[in-house]
């Protein structure tokens, strides 16, 4: 029994709620389990390297804005909640699998399923694959309770609010030492436009761009499991994921904050405030709710 392992997650609550909106950082989990240590082929500053490290610390003012954050306490390498719970890899996963698995996404060809068979650059993560009871702790343990605690937090917006907005937060490569100025600093996913109503990605947009940063839409992130999952624009629910060049703000190799960061910091603090004066209008559902349809989707896998 692993004496030092913490809860699947930690939520940080405001003060007084005052908007309906949901943060959730899902992969900036720092807690690398024992076994994992034990059974990757990696050294632990190569599976940090898929982290998204100190997400949770640019957003760490959101509760004083008003609205709740879900923070992830598992590495992402462990188990990642960005993923369906049956997107399981056959190839790193002992037989039986469930006869639903869905093992032929294109994020489980990547290796890149709820169990990440590989880390950045493509470098395998196990000596041998694991077997499904260990795979199944993992998802009861972790995945199942981040859910169920997402599932509630965008239920009590709907249910007091009428309108729920989750916000996905995220950081992508910033090249280490290569400056690679082309790539952007911002990456908006909205699910090619299904996950959210336009209003959100266009004010992030303008917000972002005023301040100085180049943006792009969905490409390469279109946002995961969670954007496509939670995000219901004509019920009024809506998902949106950013991701941030980690160069605005990371030292990658020493996985710490740069000077840049209490800029970065200040500045998403006036895009949120964007995201959060977008008229209700814009937000709320599109038609009226059928039985039923108040809370979030049930996850396909339980």
């Amino acid at each position: 029994m692993d004496q030092a392992a913490p809860p699947p997650y930690g939520i940080i609550e405001p003060q007084r709620r005052t908007l309906p909106f949901v943060y959730n950082i899902p992969h900036s989990g720092r807690y690398y389990p024992p076994d994992l240590l034990q059974e990757s082929c990696l050294g632990l500053d190569d599976l940090r390297t898929a982290e998204d490290c100190l997400v949770d610390h640019l957003f760490a003012g959101v509760p004083a804005l008003g609205a709740p954050m879900l923070v992830n306490a598992y590495a992402r390498v462990y188990l990642d909640t960005n993923r369906d719970a049956l997107e399981l890899d056959p190839k790193i996963v002992e037989p039986p699998l469930p006869a639903e698995a869905n093992t032929g996404s294109e994020r489980v060809a990547a290796g890149l399923g709820v169990i990440p068979a590989v880390t950045s650059g493509s470098r395998p993560i196990y000596h041998r694959p694991l077997t499904s009871d260990a795979v199944a702790r993992r998802i009861d343990a972790i995945y199942r309770p981040v859910h169920a605690a997402l599932t509630r937090l965008i239920a009590a917006a709907l249910r007091e609010y009428g309108y729920a907005v989750l916000i996905d937060c995220h950081s992508m490569p910033g090249g280490g030492n290569r400056a690679r100025r082309s790539e952007p600093d911002i990456v908006l996913g909205d699910r090619y436009g299904a996950s959210c109503a336009p209003a959100l990605v266009q004010t992030a947009t303008a917000a972002f761009e005023n301040l100085g940063y180049t943006v792009v839409r969905n490409v390469p992130y279109a946002g995961g499991f969670n954007t496509e999952h939670y995000g219901h624009p004509a019920r009024g629910q809506h998902a949106l994921q950013i991701e941030i060049n980690r160069r605005l703000y990371l030292d990658e190799r020493r996985f710490s904050l740069t000077p840049h960061a209490p800029t970065l910091i200040q500045h998403l603090h006036q895009v949120l405030h964007a995201l959060h004066n977008i008229p209700a209008a814009s937000l709320r559902p599109m038609r009226p709710h059928a039985a039923g349809e108040d809370t979030p989707m049930r996850l396909s896998a339980e």
